[in-house]
């Protein structure tokens, strides 16, 4: 039968008002589910109800328990099947759940777009005519905590090709006041050629000193080495990079270098002196770019000493990546990747003014990082090139 059969004038004329279609519908999802529960314990125990011939196992049905299940329209009571041996758990509508998936799935998508709890409520009363207490919500949106928990202490890999480093700030409630803190995010590089943020942690002001902790802790995790790591210059970074995995060659960002460097340069002069910097970086190899800087630091060199001492003080950690074949270069010599990921995660949070808790700001960036990586599924461009161009570099470290 077609949709529009099944919907014609004589069929709906059946129904009082919308209310008492949706509790038709209501009806027709609780058969459904009590359907598809009945195949779940079918593929659990290996036969059909009835046929015993096909029957493998000491397990068997256990007759039914009811469960109360919300849905957009209200409540409903649903048959779950039972086996003996209590091992069967359904995934439509899993053990401890009183709420439909989608349901669910719906209040952690919104969550994680930004909206309060209050939000939420309001969202679900407009659009589905179904309240949702905010307690309710808070049960939702709390269970997040445990799966940041698991995925915070997930085992790593042994060796990362490149480790991208990065903070962001956010302003949350502590002893009544609201004081900046920042979340410290690693993007590591397998060795598939694949994306992965190895951790989230939240600490006060960036400093070197919790940039510590957060590679002791990679390494706990089972990060032996890390070929490339990619910062900001905050001071002291490369030092502690080097007392955790001292064989890292490790590549301050060019980018946070320039505007650095741009903060001491009154406006007028910001575009030209922006585009001489131009030649440094962008030159064919190391010894050019010490050549340009040269010539950099003979025209603005008495004007803005400060810009040209930073150059020279950061100048083997800025450089390193002309050690590496272009292919290389081009992920490695900015923070980019990592500070593209910041601007997702300032997306879902800017309805954010302030958040109330540690666990919160946690919760909220960690359901940001989950919809901003969706879609890192494939090797990065070039992998196939790229990973036999670290083989080469460090033949020693890389076992494929």
């Amino acid at each position: 039968m077609q949709a529009e059969d099944f919907l014609n004038d004589d069929f709906l004329k059946q129904f009082k008002d919308g209310k008492d279609f949706m509790s038709f519908m209501d009806q027709m999802y609780k058969r459904g589910v009590e359907k598809m529960l009945e195949g779940e314990l079918d593929s659990h125990l290996g036969y059909v109800k009835h046929d015993k011939q096909r029957k493998q196992t000491d397990n068997s049905r256990n007759g039914y328990g009811e469960k109360k299940v919300k849905t957009e329209h209200g409540e409903l009571d649903i048959k779950v099947p039972r086996d003996r041996d209590s091992s069967f758990d359904p995934q439509i509508l899993p053990k401890r759940s009183k709420l439909s998936e989608g349901i669910e799935k719906l209040v952690v998508s919104l969550y994680a777009k930004g909206m309060s709890n209050a939000d939420i409520e309001e969202e679900l009363r407009e659009l589905y005519d179904f309240r949702l207490p905010p307690s309710t919500i808070s049960t939702i949106t709390a269970r997040v905590t445990d799966d940041i928990l698991a995925w915070q202490n997930r085992p790593l890999d042994p060796v990362y090709m490149i480790v991208w480093m990065d903070g962001i700030v956010f302003k949350v409630r502590e002893s009544n006041k609201v004081i900046n803190k920042t979340i410290y995010l690693a993007v590591g590089l397998n060795m598939e050629g694949r994306k992965e943020v190895l951790g989230l942690w939240l600490g006060k002001n960036e400093s070197s000193a919790f940039w510590m902790s957060v590679l002791t802790d990679l390494q706990t995790r089972g990060v032996q080495d890390i070929l490339i790591t990619c910062t900001d210059n905050l001071g002291g970074f490369t030092q502690t990079i080097r007392s955790v995995f001292p064989q890292s060659t490790t590549q301050i960002c060019v980018v946070h270098q320039i505007r650095n460097a741009c903060k001491y340069v009154v406006w007028k002069d910001k575009k030209p002196f922006t585009e001489d910097m131009k030649p440094i970086y962008s030159a064919p190899n190391k010894q050019a770019a010490e050549a340009e800087l040269t010539t950099f630091e003979l025209k603005w060199g008495i004007k803005y000493p400060y810009a040209i001492r930073s150059w020279r003080i950061n100048w083997d950690d800025l450089t390193a990546f002309f050690e590496f074949p272009l292919e290389i270069r081009k992920i490695i010599y900015t923070t980019n990747l990592i500070e593209n990921l910041n601007g997702k995660i300032r997306k879902y949070t800017k309805n954010k003014m302030s958040f109330p808790t540690d666990e919160a700001v946690k919760k909220s960036v960690y359901l940001a990082l989950m919809e901003a990586t969706k879609k890192w599924t494939m090797p990065i461009h070039n992998w196939p090139l790229i990973i036999n161009q670290f083989i080469a570099i460090f033949e020693q470290r890389v076992k494929v």
